[in-house]
């Protein structure tokens, strides 16, 4: 397929969500022409894109410990970053390669990719397709992954929202539908427990402002053990009402308030590419699953592949 990196818009009543080839990146979200995700000005910064922004990231989202994993008995060693471990797929994981896209008129486009045997270290070659679906002011992510033996699978969209359009998200308020999280060590890997969010910074159960939990100012990284409760897992809303509703499939939540965020390219005009200039939202499973038993098995088959449905919905109040 060429390299040349392909757009689409989708539109439906006040939402218009360009969409790009290059990991599935969704480049810009306007609702009623404010803008409610960080982006960059121009497609080609999506070749290297740091801090993955608005990318689907895999083909394993978050961190493995050391890059390692064993799988009926043989032992994989997959690229580490600076601190050591695997990070959402690696240098040139499903978030850097360049998708064939297929525009499916105004509301949907799908992207399809075809990943080969040993790309980025993973075992088996996998058959990746993301169809995404603007339905009124909710976007939706179909994602499938169909391998030709077991490996393991774990999608996220990366998106960076700020529902304001501009300034910071310290002042959003955020309620999610979690009783328990995964905290990390110092090397940001899962310690292996589920800690209960009641008493803690953490606990988000009744909505409130993200810098009155934050109190000791270092932001949020950090997955969420969502409660199998219907509606949404997840909402954002500003302080003039601008809402964001989020519904998945999946056990996990990773909740990064973009702590360490800074410039990488010209950002799309708003955008605040600094500390606290957005929240991520990402729907996955367990972080380091494939090391922590505990944590449920990430594996996939050809007889069990991989799916995932996540919904995200802007709209005012």
């Amino acid at each position: 397929m060429t390299d040349q990196i392909s757009s689409h818009v989708l539109h439906d009543g006040d939402s218009r969500i360009t969409v790009l080839s290059i990991g599935c990146a969704v480049q810009d979200w306007q609702v009623g022409g404010r803008r409610v995700v960080l982006g960059y000005d121009t497609a080609e910064a999506y070749r290297e894109n740091p801090m993955s922004m608005g990318v689907v990231v895999g083909r394993v989202a978050n961190r493995t410990a050391q890059g390692r994993f064993s799988l009926d008995g043989q032992d994989w060693q997959l690229p580490v970053g600076p601190g050591g471990h695997h990070l959402h797929g690696g240098p040139l994981g499903l978030g850097r390669q360049n998708w064939h896209m297929t525009p499916e008129g105004d509301r949907a486009v799908r992207l399809t990719l075809h990943s080969s045997h040993l790309d980025q270290g993973y075992p088996g070659a996998v058959d990746f397709e993301v169809r995404l679906s603007l339905e009124g002011a909710a976007l939706t992510w179909e994602m499938t992954a169909t391998p030709d033996r077991v490996t393991p699978v774990n999608l996220a969209q990366h998106l960076y929202f700020n529902v304001a359009g501009a300034g910071t998200v310290h002042d959003h308020n955020l309620h999610l539908k979690a009783s328990h999280c995964t905290p990390t060590g110092p090397d940001q890997i899962p310690t292996g427990a589920r800690l209960p969010v009641d008493g803690t910074r953490f606990d988000f159960r009744t909505a409130r402002r993200i810098d009155e939990a934050d109190t000791d100012g270092t932001g949020f990284d950090l997955n969420y053990a969502l409660d199998n409760i219907e509606g949404p897992a997840a909402e954002v809303i500003s302080p003039d009402g601008m809402r964001l509703r989020l519904w998945t499939d999946r056990p996990g939540l990773q909740v990064y308030t973009s702590n360490t965020l800074t410039p990488f390219s010209t950002a799309l005009p708003g955008g605040n590419h600094g500390p606290f200039g957005a929240i991520c939202l990402e729907a996955q499973d367990f972080p380091n699953a494939l090391n922590t038993p505990e944590f449920g098995s990430i594996l996939v088959s050809p007889d069990a592949p991989y799916k995932q449905v996540t919904t995200i919905e802007i709209a005012p109040t």
